[in-house]
Order: C-alpha cells, then structure tokens, then sequence
C-alpha cells in the first residue's frame, strides 16, 4: 500500500534537535575540526583588525570556508557559500547555527584585499594549514600533475625520476582575484 505524506512540516522543533545531533560522528569536518586547529590565524591577524567599528567575521571561518571550499571540490567562493547555507554539517563546522546568516560569497575577496593584498600572511597562514592538514595525513605530500603538452614519449621505465613540488597558494589567489574581479563587473563597481 502506498503511503501518501499529507502534512508536510520543514520547521525544526526548537528544543529537540541540535546541529551537534544532525551531524554523524564519522563525518568528514568532525575529522578535519578535531584534527586541525586553526586558531593560529587569530594571532598572525590580530594586527590588522581595529578596535573600533563593527564587529568583522571570524578570521578562522574565512578559511574554514576555503577549506570546505577545496576538501568538497567546490569550484567558487559564490557556490561554497551557496552549498554552506544549506548544509547543516558545514554549518557545524564553522560553527554557525541553522538561523544565523551566512557570510556572504563577497566577504572573503573584500578581507583579501583590504587585509592581506601586499603582505605574506595570507601565503603564511595557506602554508601552515598545509603543514597541518599533511602532519594529519589528510594530504598527501606527493602528487601527479599532468598537462595537455606534446611531449615525447619515453618508454624506459629506468630513467624515471619522483619529484616532490611544494604547492603554493598564488594559484588561490589569481583564482580569487578572478571570481572578485568578475562579481565587480556583474555589478558594475569600481576596480
């Protein structure tokens, strides 16, 4: 017999349930949360926030955002954004609860630009989660990159070389300056 859904309720009860219930215990950013401390990046940032004004977003949700971002292979900051507001276990791991606003996608480029354009930190900070995330063996210090270039095959299995190559965070960067510059455009601001 066919059951048929005749009320349909999408309201969570208020005392019931919490985001810490909806998350299971072997999902991914409990590991990367309980692995990773990331609150280092208060401390390298802390010099370039005033104590005046309103109230910025956690440094540490910025690049908890970036490592949802590229752990779950979201392709841009506008769609992690997206994917976060409806994710209760990426909520969970910035820390953010089902009514509260997420960041919008143009926060992160802003902060770039006003805090770290010009300076280290941010390559700093990028570097150190690397280490982090490699030292948790979530990463791989290895990888294969292969291009579309003609090259001349080489059939000796004998002369072949291993080269480990440090990644560096300009890629990031240029990506980020991309989607900043493109969302300017889409909306006809100032460069």
């Amino acid at each position: 017999m066919m059951t048929v859904k005749t009320t349909i309720s999408r309201d969570l009860p208020k005392n019931n349930i919490s985001l810490e219930s909806l998350v299971p215990q072997n999902h991914l950013v409990r590991k990367l949360d309980k692995a990773i401390d990331l609150s280092f990046i208060r401390n390298k940032v802390s010099h370039l926030y005033s104590n005046l004004g309103t109230n910025s977003i956690d440094p540490v949700v910025l690049f908890k955002i970036i490592i949802i971002q590229y752990t779950f292979g979201i392709r841009s900051m506008r769609q992690a954004i997206r994917e976060i507001e409806v994710n209760i276990a990426y909520r969970w791991y910035l820390g953010y609860s089902i009514d509260e606003a997420i960041p919008h996608f143009s926060t992160f480029g802003k902060v770039y630009k006003r805090k770290f354009e010009g300076t280290d930190i941010f390559e700093e900070i990028f570097q150190e989660i690397i280490r982090e995330i490699t030292r948790c063996k979530f990463l791989s210090n290895e990888s294969v990159f292969i291009d579309g270039t003609h090259i001349k095959a080489n059939a000796n299995n004998k002369k072949s070389t291993n080269k480990t190559v440090e990644v560096q965070s300009k890629v990031y960067q240029e990506l980020l300056n991309e989607e900043i510059n493109l969302d300017r455009e889409l909306h006809k601001k100032k460069l």
